[in-house]
């Protein structure tokens, strides 16, 4: 009998590695490392692993395309805060891995109890990456109106000028910035063992369970709250400060570097902000600064939150693909980050095209087609253009790659060169579109003259440097 276990990547994998190795169960290219999606286990022949981002591993055992998972709690909670009747069951907390979520709002704002916001007349505004876990939160502390803004990441940047509070999660090394003010608790949150309900109730687990139920669970120390330390740096911006200037959005993560160079190359250079990392300075009066997830610029630009933004034509195509009359546009494409989005299957499924695909779902040899993608919009929309019916999304948080072929047929994936794709044993079969670093701005722009002015002038420069290339 085959059991199937989900293990997560990113900041659980190794002290989860270090768990498995104290239960007996040592994996060959679970670390860092390693390229591999799908670990072997030699003391266990019938164990089945694969490597998810955290964040998909509650869905794929509530599912039931695996027995077992682990993953942070608050993942778990957040499924079965929009899912009551999720087949997912909460085995056992392992004890590392400790996260608390916190309900925070701006210092600026002068809030200190939830008291006010209760009796506020407009909509009380939430942002986080758990949506699910705001407005039950809202909800349970009978919040009259609330509006929550579902984000890739992130949070701790939105309040005060485009959000009241955000929903943010806080491990004992990443204390909360000075600048944000814990109102609530929300969860206390640690890796945690989560099985599929139909599993745990008709197969026989305990070979598994028992060795992981053996190993001591390592109790992390309590903490609380705690702000960094004051330090030299550009001050927080505040929200009227915001609001009166052109705001521009930054990316996090891998584009963060080759975004800096761009604008080191148009002369606009990026000051550091050690009290606020969110909210870098910038050479360029009359402009505001703020580093959010490139996934959420377009609709924070849509909505009026932004007026600027460095994302990439694949997550503005994203946006523009589920809200076609969106009025955000792309002003001018800045050649750096250059990557395909592209449809890939199993090297050994039989097509090579999306009309082969289209014929073996019309021959029934492929029944219900599994989309997988982070791009739910471009899958959506690619799917319903190419007539690959039926089918159903498969939303990721990441690490894409390893959902084929036991857990998707097609993914939608960017790609650089392909050459990572075909170490997993994948293949294109089309291009949707090829995409590089954009910046974008609302359809109108800026209410004010000046403003107008200063965002003509940050194009220009960007144009400037791009032709000295």
């Amino acid at each position: 009998m085959q059991l199937k276990l989900a293990l997560p990547k990113g900041r659980l994998m190794a002290p989860t590695g270090e768990l498995l190795r104290s239960a007996g169960l040592e994996l060959t290219g679970y670390d860092e490392q390693s390229r591999s999606y799908r670990p072997q286990c030699r003391d266990m022949p019938g164990l089945f692993t694969k490597v998810f981002h955290e964040k998909d591993i509650p869905i794929q055992v509530a599912i039931g395309n695996y027995d077992l998972g682990i993953c942070g709690r608050e993942w778990v909670e957040e499924l079965l805060a929009k899912y009551p009747s999720s087949a997912v069951v909460k085995v056992r907390d392992l004890g590392y891995g400790r996260s608390d979520l916190y309900v925070v709002t701006s210092r600026s704002d002068g809030l200190s109890t939830l008291d006010v916001l209760r009796t506020r007349a407009g909509a009380v505004s939430i942002a986080s990456e758990y949506p699910n876990l705001a407005e039950q939160f809202a909800l349970r502390h009978r919040l009259k109106r609330f509006k929550v803004f579902p984000l890739w990441g992130s949070a701790a940047a939105y309040p005060p000028e485009n959000a009241d509070l955000a929903l943010v999660a806080q491990s004992p090394d990443t204390p909360l910035y000075p600048w944000l003010v814990p109102l609530s608790h929300v969860l206390r949150s640690s890796a945690c063992l989560v099985a599929h309900r139909n599993s745990w109730r008709s197969r026989d687990l305990s070979c598994l369970l028992a060795r992981l139920c053996a190993v001591s669970s390592v109790t992390e120390s309590d903490h609380t709250p705690a702000g960094r330390a004051d330090g030299p740096g550009t001050p927080a911006v505040s929200r009227a400060a915001w609001d009166s200037s052109v705001r521009l959005a930054l990316p996090d993560g891998h584009q963060r570097e080759p975004t800096l160079a761009c604008l080191r190359k148009a002369g606009i250079h990026i000051r550091d902000n050690s009290v606020d990392p969110g909210r870098p300075g910038i050479s360029v009066p009359g402009v505001s600064v703020k580093v959010i997830r490139p996934q959420d610029m377009p609709l924070q630009v849509a909505n009026g939150n932004l007026d600027l933004a460095i994302t990439g034509d694949d997550w503005l195509y994203d946006h523009l693909c589920r809200f076609p009359t969106s009025p955000v546009r792309k002003i001018l494409g800045l050649g750096f980050g250059r990557v395909r989005v592209v449809a890939v299957v199993s090297g050994e499924m039989p097509v090579d095209s999306p009309q082969d695909l289209r014929d073996l779902l019309r021959s029934g040899r492929l029944g219900r087609l599994r989309v997988a993608s982070e791009y739910c919009n471009i899958a959506d929309k690619y799917a319903r253009d190419n007539h690959l019916s039926p089918y159903r999304l498969v939303p990721t948080w990441g690490a894409s790659e390893a959902f084929l072929p036991e857990d998707a047929d097609v993914l939608i994936e960017n790609t650089q060169t392909g050459r990572t794709l075909a170490q997993h044993g994948l293949k294109i079969i089309d291009t949707i579109l090829e995409s590089t670093g954009c910046l974008i701005g609302g359809t109108t722009g800026p209410d004010t003259a000046s403003a107008r002015e200063v965002v003509d002038s940050l194009v220009r420069a960007l144009e400037q440097g791009m032709a000295e290339d």
